[in-house]
């Protein structure tokens, strides 16, 4: 029996960015939020007017990046470390991966339909804002 997944729209984009916003302003950190859908097509972008400029690219990068393997960048920084497993992999495509923690992949019933990074913040301020996103998001 197949199920109808339900993609991730527009609204859940902005949904997603502006929880990943009030997370942000309540920690004192300007960012910028990418949301992505199961192609990597942007859904969604945002960048705060006091966030660096570099932001916008490492939210979208650590979204991509999410996206393509599956898996929040936060759990994937050991696999690119010189002895790591994934070690070429940042370099090894056209589109540049980005492994640095704020990147998270979203689910629905199992079911990879996008994913949101955050740039702007320290690597672990980017992946708490990203989750508290998610959170939001599940409600």
């Amino acid at each position: 029996m197949s199920t109808t997944l339900t993609p991730l729209t527009t609204a859940d984009a902005e949904t997603l960015v502006a929880a990943a916003r009030r997370a942000a302003r309540a920690a004192g950190v300007a960012v910028s939020v990418t949301v992505l859908d199961a192609g990597g097509h942007p859904l969604a972008f945002l960048r705060d007017d006091s966030a660096v400029l570099i932001s916008g690219e490492t939210s979208t990068r650590k979204a991509y990046t999410a996206l393509q393997l599956g898996a929040p960048t936060a759990d994937l920084v050991d696999l690119v470390k010189p002895d790591g497993p994934f070690h070429t992999l940042p370099t090894a495509l056209d589109r540049p991966l980005l492994f640095i923690a704020g990147g998270v992949p979203i689910h629905r019933d199992g079911r990879l339909v996008g994913a949101i990074g955050l740039g702007g913040g320290a690597p672990e301020q980017d992946h708490s804002f990203a989750t508290a996103a998610l959170t939001e998001l599940a409600r």
